[in-house]
């Protein structure tokens, strides 16, 4: 059927070096070609129908003559480049790549670094294509028009399946069986259902949904991933970013199930449920920066809710759909230099004004994430007596007077905008008043287990990444002529990794599967202690694999920048995942009181 067809297209393996020659590619016709008659313009593509256009097509015995530091050509994943200029500027040092001229450098360069790279340096490098590699081919049959190989190879790969387990069925909305591999199928490098285990959780939306939002972080996110977490953050924040994001029908997903069409149509997906908003932050989370994703679901998943849930007609009217396009950023203000997770220990104070027009705020909150970028703060603050009972929450703006922001550098997550505020005798209008007053503890608590199931996802797959990025590095890095994969120590570490992040993703789908079939009330009364002890138990599991993948890396992975670089930067992410959104201890604590409270209450004996 068509439709299946179409999933059979979007489900299709590509590799990141694919990716990286392709983008290479496609930037020739943009690059600016200087020496047109050098000797070293040699054939063009040439077809059954004549001569085209494109990268010219290089012998490598002609590569061979290009040895010298004055001149000096490379050749990687078939792209010849010359790389006489960059000699200088090469951060291994001038010789280490000198040494490299005139060859195939593609094992050497694969090893110290990413497909990144050559995203970044390819286009303006690039000298042509090396005669009978694989981008030879690929250039060939993209010039003679000839499409659907992604369609060729995912047909190979059914065939293949089909001929080894029998036909799959037809994809169904129901339940999800067997679809087509999906990534770059590094064995556990992505969840079960990606590499045809079966699930009875995903439906053929999900499929199409795990699509769109793949390519899309590819092209909008990854990129600048490592631009982003150097410099704190883009430039002036994450707004023009998730104004995209909305326009693509993607970032209203933050904010969690029913999809909000009232406040920004129905472009969601079908039956959008708690699976899909884990599909989106968990591919969102394959960026491995805990600062980015942050950056840009650190406030609104946790400061508009209440707004939602709870704030007055107007206020959300005004707040929710300027937040959920772009437009407006906002952020959850609770935790203060004196009162982290005693929330009902906090002290900044909002007292109404003898006109009673006003609540008057006065306080400090610290490490508020995206702060440096708010225009609305969702602020805890005590408008009664100690304890819970004397907490309510207001909507504090940013160009109201006596609102003052400061950026915080932290050890990890930098460009998540992490801020300290002060609020000096703010007058905040009462209508800004979320829900009733004193009863903002309630409000506090209702979207703690989302917020905690969101860090839950972002954590394992975190911890994916670090094995997945250990697993590949280990297959080619050699040490006494063998590859490390090799050795059994290696092994073990790779494969207790495996058994972590495989628990901790089979027990995220199960409480999954209860956000998809319970009221928010059953929710919170079933789920908080099993939340916490999950949190707890993903937590651990990042910080036990940042902490082997560095092992396996060694000193690649201690160094900012190059094959290491995205272990050595989620290494710095873990405390904030172990301690925001209730640290280990707490949790641990909480789910075991909740344990035995259950115990007294219903367990017979």
């Amino acid at each position: 059927p068509s439709s299946r067809k179409h999933i059979r297209a979007q489900t299709t393996h590509q590799s990141i070096g694919t990716h990286s020659v392709n983008n290479t590619l496609r930037n020739w016709n943009n690059k600016s070609m200087e020496n047109t008659e050098d000797s070293h313009t040699l054939s063009p593509l040439s077809t059954d129908s004549g001569t085209v256009s494109g990268p010219e097509i290089i012998a490598m015995s002609e590569v061979a003559k290009h040895n010298k530091d004055d001149d000096c050509w490379i050749v990687v994943d078939g792209i010849v480049y010359d790389v006489s200029d960059f000699l200088d500027g090469h951060p291994g040092g001038k010789k280490v790549l000198a040494n490299e001229g005139g060859k195939d450098a593609t094992k050497k360069f694969n090893l110290f670094h990413d497909a990144g790279v050559m995203r970044k340096y390819g286009p303006r490098l690039m000298v042509g294509i090396l005669e009978g590699s694989k981008a030879h081919k690929r250039a060939m049959r993209e010039a003679k028009g000839i499409t659907g190989t992604s369609e060729k190879r995912a047909r190979a790969i059914e065939k293949t399946l089909s001929s080894m387990f029998g036909p799959a069925p037809e994809l169904s909305t129901d339940v999800l069986v067997r679809t087509m591999p999906y990534g770059q199928l590094v064995p556990y490098g992505d969840p079960s259902w990606y590499q045809t285990l079966n699930s009875p959780y995903y439906k053929k939306s999900h499929v199409e949904w795990r699509f769109k939002c793949r390519k899309w972080m590819e092209k909008h996110i990854i990129p600048f991933v490592t631009k982003w977490n150097e410099n704190y953050g883009p430039e002036g924040g994450y707004k023009e970013v998730i104004t995209q994001m909305y326009k693509d029908g993607i970032m209203p997903a933050c904010v969690g199930p029913p999809w909000p069409a009232r406040y920004v149509g129905s472009q969601g997906p079908k039956d959008f449920d708690a699976f899909h908003e884990l599909i989106f932050i968990d591919e969102m989370s394959r960026c491995a920066s805990g600062g980015v994703c942050w950056g840009l679901l650190g406030g609104i998943t946790i400061g508009l809710p209440p707004v939602i849930n709870f704030g007055s007609e107007e206020l959300k009217k005004r707040i929710v759909p300027d937040c959920l396009s772009g437009k407006k950023v906002i952020c959850l203000c609770i935790t203060e230099p004196w009162a982290g997770s005693d929330v009902a220990g906090l002290r900044t104070t909002a007292k109404k004004s003898e006109c009673g027009k006003y609540y008057i705020v006065n306080g400090s909150k610290k490490w508020i994430t995206n702060g440096v970028w708010a225009d609305y703060f969702t602020v805890a603050v005590r408008t009664g007596g100690p304890g819970a009972k004397g907490i309510s929450m207001l909507v504090v703006e940013k160009d109201m007077e006596g609102v003052t922001t400061r950026h915080m550098k932290c050890q990890g997550v930098w460009a998540s905008g992490t801020t300290y505020i002060n609020f000096e005798d703010v007058k905040v209008p009462v209508e800004n008043l979320v829900g009733k007053e004193n009863k903002g503890w309630k409000y506090v608590m209702y979207n703690f287990n989302h917020e905690r199931w969101s860090l839950i996802v972002q954590t394992n797959r975190f911890a994916r990444v670090c094995y997945e990025e250990a697993f590949k590095y280990a297959t080619k890095r050699k040490t006494f002529g063998r590859p490390l994969i090799k050795y059994q120590a290696i092994r073990m570490k790779l494969g207790e990794m495996i058994r972590k992040i495989e628990s901790v993703q089979n027990w995220l789908e199960t409480v999954t599967f209860q956000l998809t079939t319970m009221s928010k009330k059953e929710q919170n009364l079933k789920l908080g202690g099993l939340i916490a002890l999950l949190k707890t138990h993903a937590s651990k599991t990042f910080e036990f694999c940042a902490r082997e993948a560095a092992q396996i890396f060694g000193g690649a992975a201690y160094t900012r920048g190059g094959v290491g670089e995205k272990v050595e930067r989620l290494y710095r992410d873990v405390r904030a995942y172990a301690i925001p959104g209730g640290s280990e201890e707490i949790m641990m604590d909480f789910g075991t009181r909740e344990a035995a409270k259950k115990f007294e209450r219903f367990s017979r004996l």
